[in-house]
């Protein structure tokens, strides 16, 4: 594992494009300490191994969005050559195609940057239901308040006997 950097690091570098989690090439290639140049030959001697679910290229406006959302990608804006995003899967078939014990070693911490990827969304996802679960246990309180208070200020006041001295008639 890069010294340098945390399971923590390896997810800040995990993007959600074309609704797929994946990683961009330029990262890819520093991670694995090899030239982006040699990452890319690398994918196009071995196309059998990157299907579109492994691997797929950025249009010129993913890019741009890219770019736009992540100052550390700025210099992707002056490349001619669209960048490629790894799927989890692609990810994991790169280091089988780069062979090196520092691939091997990377893909380990990038895999398990993924899975925690995910058990965030799981953890989000539960605690989103959790959160709608109570608003729902907090609106039926709310109408049941609101009713009781409606019953009270709708309710007829019926007529009360004065308090005091009663006054009878013809004896004042």
């Amino acid at each position: 594992m890069d010294p340098g950097l945390t399971t923590t690091d390896y997810e800040t570098l995990i993007f959600f494009i074309r609704g797929k989690k994946v990683m961009i090439d330029a990262d890819l290639a520093l991670l694995y300490e090899v030239l982006n140049k040699a990452l890319k030959q690398q994918v196009k001697r071995n196309p059998g191994r990157f299907p579109e679910d492994f691997m797929f290229e950025l249009t010129s406006v993913e890019k741009q969005n890219l770019v736009t959302n992540c100052d550390r990608l700025a210099n992707l804006k002056y490349n001619s050559i669209n960048p490629m995003a790894f799927t989890e899967q692609g990810v994991a078939m790169l280091s089988s195609v780069l062979r090196s014990e520092k691939a091997i070693l990377v893909n380990v911490e990038i895999m398990r940057a993924f899975a925690r990827y995910r058990a965030l969304i799981r953890e989000t996802d539960e605690l989103r239901q959790e959160l709608i679960n109570l608003d729902h246990k907090f609106d039926k309180a709310f109408k049941f308040l609101l009713n009781k208070l409606d019953a009270l200020h709708q309710k007829k006041n019926d007529p009360r006997e004065p308090i005091g001295d009663k006054i009878i008639p013809g004896k004042e």
